[in-house]
Parts: C-alpha cells; sequence; structure tokens
C-alpha cells in the first residue's frame, strides 16, 4: 500500500501552487470586479428604450 501521508503532502503542495498562481493571475485582464452597475446616460437608456419598444411592436404585428 502506498504511504497515503505522503501523496497528502505532495496533494498539499500543488494546491499551494496552484492557489499563488490563482492569486497572480487574479489582477490580470483589467476585469472589473464587483465595481458596480455600469452608468449610462439618459440618453443612451431612451435609445435603449425606444430600440426594445420597437422590438415589442414589431413582434406584437407578426402575432396578428
Amino acid at each position: 500500500m502506498t504511504d497515503l501521508g505522503a501523496i497528502v503532502a505532495q496533494l498539499k503542495q500543488e494546491r499551494d501552487k496552484l492557489d499563488r498562481a490563482i492569486t497572480a493571475l487574479s489582477g490580470v485582464g483589467g476585469t472589473r470586479s464587483g465595481g458596480g452597475r455600469r452608468k449610462l446616460s439618459a440618453a443612451a437608456r431612451e435609445r435603449i428604450a425606444a430600440a426594445q419598444r420597437a422590438r415589442w411592436a414589431k413582434y406584437k404585428a407578426k402575432k396578428h
């Protein structure tokens, strides 16, 4: 039977390596993390709303 203590020690070393790699990569990539919601201007919100209203109108026109 294989020495389980040695296997556990080896797995812990691998886990430590992975933890260090994850920590190093966490700051790379410029992703937003918990920065809150993105703010849109009133004009942008209105353009989006108008486009959605147009999509709904087109959808409802096809149903009838």
